[in-house]
């Protein structure tokens, strides 16, 4: 192995001896007491050998791939949960066999099942037998009250977080206050589906919403049966 000199014979310096080390990474393997003797600074604490600091860098690493593969396996049993409760979701609006059975099965399992503390229906034409409930509104297509949901409903793109004051006044009333966060389905010729919470981080801006189109498909599919 060539030494540690330079050409003309001089020592090198720090910054040349580091840079030898970085072309020879096996060179510590030739010499095992001296990676044991060798002192690495640290940023806490007092020194530690290098062995010890290799044995901690690895500790940390090993520490933090765990916490990873548990990040993953808890996003895999939302998914999953998800997953069984949009099935079930599907299967509840396809046993009703009226469109108002269909609309109430949706808020009930959107409250009891998905735990949304208010939810809140917007249809664009009315359905016989829904005249007692307060979570529901019958509001024309082209009415003006729905201006503020143009775009959303234009996109078809479910909305996730805390929505504008206009449209929390008109999908949640006197209740707009409570809502700190939400989801809204828009429904392409049928209508919308809001899920409001009093958790301000339970729905949120970025959150993955395949499972919401889902719903909302499911829905307007299951209506559709009933339309003249």
């Amino acid at each position: 192995m060539s030494d540690l000199h330079g050409k003309s014979g001089e020592k090198l310096g720090a910054h040349e001896v580091a840079a030898w080390l970085r072309h020879h990474p096996k060179f510590l393997q030739q010499f095992p007491d001296l990676a044991v003797s060798m002192v690495v600074p640290r940023e806490e604490g007092p020194a530690a050998s290098l062995a010890s600091y290799q044995l901690e860098v690895l500790r940390d690493k090993n520490r933090e791939l765990s916490r990873r593969l548990q990040d993953l396996y808890d996003v895999a049993q939302d998914n999953e949960r998800l997953a069984v409760q949009t099935q079930q979701l599907t299967l509840a609006l396809l046993r009703e066999s009226t469109a108002a059975g269909t609309v109430r099965a949706m808020a009930a399992t959107l409250t009891e099942d998905f735990n949304g503390d208010l939810v809140r229906i917007v249809l664009f034409a009315p359905v016989a037998g829904l005249d007692d409930v307060n979570w529901l509104q019958v509001i024309a297509q082209d009415d003006r009250v729905l201006a503020p949901f143009r775009d959303c409903l234009a996109s078809g793109e479910p909305l996730c977080g805390r929505l504008h004051p206009d449209k929390q006044a008109l999908l949640y009333g006197t209740r707009a206050e409570d809502v700190q966060s939400g989801a809204l389905l828009p429904l392409d010729g049928v209508g919308l589906v809001a899920v409001g919470s009093h958790e301000p981080n339970r729905f949120y801006p970025g959150m993955g919403t395949l499972f919401l189109r889902m719903m909302g498909e499911a829905f307007a599919v299951a209506l559709s049966r009933y339309a003249r």
